[in-house]
C-alpha cells in the first residue's frame, strides 16, 4: 500500500503543479471548501500521519491533531488563502516527509501499532487511509481527475470498506431493503436514495 500511496502522491502533484493563485481560489467540489482548503487539508493530514507515525517510532502515543478536529479546522482555513506555490510546496513537503516516515516504519517493522491515538486504527493502517484521502480528495479538487481515474488497487481496498459502511451512512434506514433489493438482482436501481456525508 506504501507503493501506490507514493504513486498517488505523484499524480496529485502533478494535477496540483497546473494550479495558479485563481484556481486556488475557486470553489472545490466539497461545499465550502475552496481548492486552497483542500489542498491545505492534504498537506495537513500528511504531517498529522507523519507525527502519528514518529511517536510510535519512539513508544510514544501521539495524535494526529493535538488539538483535535478543531484545530485541524483552524489549520486548514488559515492555509488556506495561501499562493498556489506556497500551497503545491507544501503539499509536496509534507508528502516527501510521510513517505520518509512511512519508509523508517516499515524498517523498524512497525513498532507499536497498536498506540492509537485517538485513531480506530493502528499505526499500519496509515497507508490505506492516506491513500483513501488522496485520491478522494484529488477528485474533489475538481481539477480533471475524476473516479475513472482511480487505481484499482485503490478501488479493490475501498469498496468492500464503503459497503460495510453502507447502511450506517443511509439517511433513510428503511433503503436497505432497497439496495438490497438492487445489489442481488431484484430491483432496478432505487432512486432518491440519500447519503449521509462520509468524510
Amino acid at each position: 500500500m506504501v507503493a501506490a500511496c507514493h504513486a498517488a502522491h505523484q499524480r496529485l502533484l502533478n494535477t496540483a503543479a497546473r494550479v495558479h493563485d485563481d484556481d486556488a481560489r475557486r470553489p472545490s467540489r466539497l461545499s465550502s471548501w475552496t481548492v486552497g482548503h483542500v489542498l491545505t487539508h492534504l498537506a495537513r493530514n500528511a504531517d498529522g500521519h507523519a507525527r502519528r507515525l514518529e511517536g510510535a517510532l519512539r513508544g510514544t502515543e501521539v495524535p494526529r491533531y493535538a488539538g483535535g478536529s478543531e484545530e485541524r479546522d483552524r489549520e486548514i482555513a488559515a492555509g488556506s488563502g495561501r499562493t498556489a506555490r506556497e500551497l503545491v510546496d507544501d503539499l509536496a513537503e509534507s508528502a516527501r516527509r510521510l513517505e520518509e516516515v512511512w519508509h523508517q516504519s516499515e524498517q523498524a517493522g512497525w513498532p507499536n501499532a497498536e498506540l492509537l491515538a485517538n485513531d480506530r486504527w493502528p499505526t499500519t493502517g496509515s497507508p490505506a487511509r492516506r491513500l483513501r484521502e488522496v485520491e478522494v480528495h484529488h477528485v474533489d479538487l475538481g481539477l480533471g481527475y475524476e473516479p475513472a481515474d482511480w487505481p484499482d488497487e485503490y478501488v479493490r481496498w475501498e469498496l468492500p470498506h464503503i459497503l460495510e459502511r453502507l447502511p450506517r451512512l443511509l439517511a433513510d434506514p428503511g433503503d436497505a431493503r432497497r439496495i438490497l433489493a438492487w445489489i442481488t438482482g431484484r430491483a432496478a436501481w432505487p432512486d432518491g436514495v440519500e447519503l449521509r456525508p462520509w468524510m
